[in-house]
């Protein structure tokens, strides 16, 4: 098909291209209708650049997508075969590192089609693609993407990062469709009409200008078949029923001959690609598919499934396919279980829980026992891919099954996975019921008391009943001894080593941190994930942020090398709250608006809801409803650990609007007597009183239970709680503590800060305060653009700002963070304008002063 109308597109994609061989990656998406001419163009670009290597895969509309369908197709290419690579990190790692040895074209045609676990390596490399001598060049039809499409995510990066950008192919006009028609007798406004401008259906009428105008594009394509024999034309339809292709191997057992092959490729149809014959375009596939006849849709895939099954490796999803559309529910559900259980190693979550549920389907009398333990594979998948409703359903309809064959263990291990999802799910009543159900169910001394023992454990640490938590970890070592399972020992030194760190024990962290390292060494991924999320969460709420963010840049990089989105949620809202305490108020929003946004783990929404209402207040004095969302959050919880912060920043919203908050009257002081009891609460504990104190309301509770800046801030002394907090890198923190001050000069300072800090609402509620005490020199409100804006950094200025304080220069930037230098060097001008500083050396000297050291 001739490229009309594409010349500044084609150009666009040829520089990226240019770059990509000059040593500078970039990756360019193309987009448009069926026929829209985006694989030509891609094609005619990659033409104009002869010994570039071009690495191709693309994605096939099967039931459901082959697992990394694309990344196999493109790391074969490579030389590695997927099949040596055990998880989805080192598929990302390898095409990375295979990728910087030579200029490199990767084209991803159909993305609309995309699997899960491929739109996860794609990003991994889109994120690092200006590091990279590649042009990734994607393909997709933006009319067959929803709301809810894995590649959602992928497009989302495009719209965002640098280094990418997107295409959108528009019909052609009336002067294109009549320059395609040059010389025929075709009138060019009606072609138009007909046509819409799409280019395919257009080159397709113009092949053949003597014949009627077809209705559709169906017509077109079938008028390149009139003229061919019945055989062929079933040959034909056999190719159009195999969406991926029609593999070469399988030729043979079809009796498709070379004379045959011939005839077929006379009628300009078909190509041939990656070992099999493929249509040259979807739409001829659609309009051959259409031509089977009621009743020899399932005759064809029949004999395709015959013959595919005699080949080796064997793909099931393609099989799946196959048996499905052939109606042999056997074969499809052998073929769709052994595929689920491909996708699920590989990190295709939702493709694994589509072909769980398709083997269920078909399962052919199946006994109890094989269809729950199915069950309970396809709710770990759900569970995984962040459905936990749809996880909870399904396990719960295993419970009948297990109790028809008597079978208590497996109930019992239907229960503890009931009791995780449910409390991820911000259910804890009804974990706890799970949890104590399955504990009740497994035999003592067998390997699932002690598991559902432990998991209770974990339940009663967030809870606060330590009694409890110490009973479950001792039922859980002894039988991780009995049975010899270290899976389990290894579990409740976890648990045990989190409550001890969130009491206090200066020793437990560096024991923790030891925990989650054996975990990582024995391949116990969610396991040392829950231990990081668990670490990071105490290390914000003690206020250790410089450790709050190593841990923090180790454990998410790990959620995403090992595909565990749940805990990847939780610790992105983690995140959200230590740039808040920060005062990277920016950076904060990005982590919880995203968070806020996803869907798979309500209990990881608590902080996000309290870091956009905080910081919503302090700028413009309205949350938007987020502080009371985070309320009833913590209220579903009934967990002092949520109350306790819900409760200061509605006490916070109290003081600054003025309104009487009935919860903060009549909950705030009851909840610290509780909290008195219980050291693991004492810095959310000292937060609620030193804003009850700021409310005029001191609360009734022992200043030496209190961590030392708060107990600083009741005994009167807030210039050295200001030090205190300074010190720790809480500037916010360190800002609010003038509201405390007595002198009327550390109070104004106190306002300069907040509104350095964008707490502007909050600057101008102790401006009022000063003016009614007759203070006459008030701090002004200053122009936005006329002071620095630390606050104002993005989570990736954060990160270029870091190194340029740890002298760094842009090459040495460039290369830790996977971006062109020219990239690095925008970056470094955004962060030295927002800083106000003159200079990376004013950055360098000031770094502590900026949080940055």
């Amino acid at each position: 098909m001739d490229l009309l109308e594409r010349d500044t597109e084609l150009r666009h994609v040829e520089q990226s291209i240019a770059a990509a061989c000059a040593g500078t990656g970039s990756a360019v998406a193309v987009c448009g209708e069926a026929g829209a001419g985006k694989s030509s163009l891609v094609a005619a670009a990659c033409s104009r650049f002869a010994g570039v290597r071009v690495l191709r895969g693309r994605c096939d509309p099967l039931v459901t997508p082959r697992p990394l369908g694309p990344v196999r197709d493109v790391v074969a290419d490579l030389g590695v075969g997927i099949a040596a690579l055990a998880t989805l990190g080192e598929v990302c790692e390898v095409a990375y590192d295979r990728l910087r040895a030579e200029p490199t074209v990767v084209v991803v045609e159909d993305l609309h089609w995309v699997d899960e676990a491929s739109v996860e390596v794609l990003r991994f490399l889109l994120r690092r693609i200006e590091s990279i001598p590649c042009a990734l060049l994607l393909t997709y039809r933006d009319d067959a993407v929803t709301e809810q499409h894995p590649v959602r995510a992928l497009l989302g990066d495009l719209a965002v990062l640098d280094g990418a950008s997107t295409l959108r192919l528009r019909p052609l006009s009336v002067d294109g469709v009549a320059t395609l028609l040059d010389g025929s007798p075709l009138d060019p406004a009606a072609v138009h009409a007909l046509t819409g401008g799409n280019p395919f259906f257009t080159s397709e009428v113009a092949k053949d200008p003597g014949l009627p105008l077809p209705a559709t594009v169906r017509d077109a394509v079938l008028a390149r078949a009139v003229d061919i024999a019945p055989e062929d034309f079933e040959v034909l339809q056999l190719a159009a029923s195999a969406p991926d292709r029609l593999d070469d191997r399988v030729l043979p057992a079809l009796d498709v001959d070379l004379p045959t092959l011939r005839r077929l490729h006379r009628t300009g149809l078909l190509l041939r690609d990656r070992g099999g014959l493929v249509f040259r375009h979807e739409l001829a596939r659609l309009a051959l598919e259409s031509t089977i006849p009621t009743g020899g849709t399932a005759r064809l895939h029949a004999r395709l499934l015959d013959a595919l099954e005699g080949i080796e490796p064997q793909d099931h999803a393609v099989l799946t396919h196959h048996a499905l559309a052939a109606g042999d529910a056997v074969r499809a559900a052998r073929h769709a279980r052994a595929a689920a259980e491909d996708a699920a190693r590989s990190g295709s979550h939702t493709e694994a829980a589509a072909l769980y549920e398709t083997a269920l389907t078909n399962l052919p009398g199946a006994d109890p026992q094989e269809r729950a333990q199915l069950l309970i594979r396809l709710a770990n998948e759900q569970y995984m891919s962040g459905r936990l409703g749809p996880a909870i359903a399904t396990v719960s309809a295993t419970f009948p099954l297990w109790r028809g064959t008597r079978d208590d263990t497996g109930l019992s291990t239907a229960h503890q996975s009931c009791a995780v999802f449910e409390y991820y799910n911000a259910h804890r009543r009804e974990a706890e019921a799970h949890a104590e159900r399955a504990a009740t169910l497994a035999p003592r001394s067998a390997r699932e008391f002690g598991v559902a023992r432990a998991t209770r454990g974990y339940l009663a640490y967030h809870r606060g009943d330590v009694g409890l938590l110490h009973e479950c970890l001792e039922d859980a070592a002894r039988i991780a001894e009995e049975v010899g399972d270290d899976s389990l020992a290894l579990h409740g030194r976890m648990v045990s080593g989190i409550n001890s760190l969130a009491v206090g024990d200066e020793g437990a962290r560096d024991e923790l941190v030891g925990v989650i390292e054996e975990a990582r060494e024995h391949g116990y991924d969610e396991m040392a994930s829950t231990g990081y999320s668990n670490l990071a969460d105490l290390d914000v709420e003690h206020r250790r942020l410089v450790d709050a963010e190593r841990v923090l840049e180790e454990s998410l990089a790990f959620t995403v090398e090992r595909d565990i989105p749940i805990c990847n949620h939780w610790q992105t809202g983690v995140r959200s709250r230590l740039r808040l305490l920060e005062g990277r108020t920016r950076a904060a929003l990005e982590d919880a608006e995203e968070a806020l946004e996803r869907t798979g783990m309500p209990l990881a929404t608590f902080y996000p809801h309290l870091v956009v209402g905080l910081a919503h207040l302090r700028r413009d004095g309205s949350d938007d409803g987020h502080l009371m969302a985070a309320w009833r959050l913590a209220e579903r919880l009934d967990e002092q650990s949520r109350r306790l912060p819900a409760l200061a920043a509605l006490a916070e919203r109290m003081w600054l609007t003025g309104v009487p908050d009935p919860l903060v009257t009549g909950r705030a002081a009851a909840e610290l007597e509780l909290a008195s009891a219980s050291p693991a609460r004492s810095w959310s504990a000292g937060e609620l009183a030193v804003w009850l104190a700021r409310l005029g309301t001191p609360p009734d509770v022992d200043p030496a239970a209190l961590p030392e800046p708060h107990r600083l801030v009741l005994s009167g002394q807030p210039d050295r709680a200001a030090s205190w907090w300074q010190r720790a890198g809480c500037v916010v923190d360190a800002a609010l503590t003038g509201l405390d001050a007595t002198d009327p000069d550390a109070r104004a300072r106190a306002v300069e800060r907040l509104d350095g800090l964008g707490a502007v609402a909050t600057g101008d509620r102790l401006r009022r305060t000063l003016r009614q005490e007759g203070v006459s020199r008030v701090p002004a409100r200053p122009r936005a653009s006329t002071r620095g804006n630390p606050s104002g950094l993005t989570n990736r200025q954060l990160d270029v700002a870091r190194l340029v304080a740890r002298g760094f220069t842009n090459a040495q930037i460039a290369e830790r963070l996977f971006i062109s230098p020219k990239t690095a060097d925008h970056h470094v001008s955004a962060v030295l304008m927002k800083l106000g500083t003159p200079n990376r050396r004013a950055v360098v000297v000031q770094a502590q002063e900026l949080g940055l050291s």
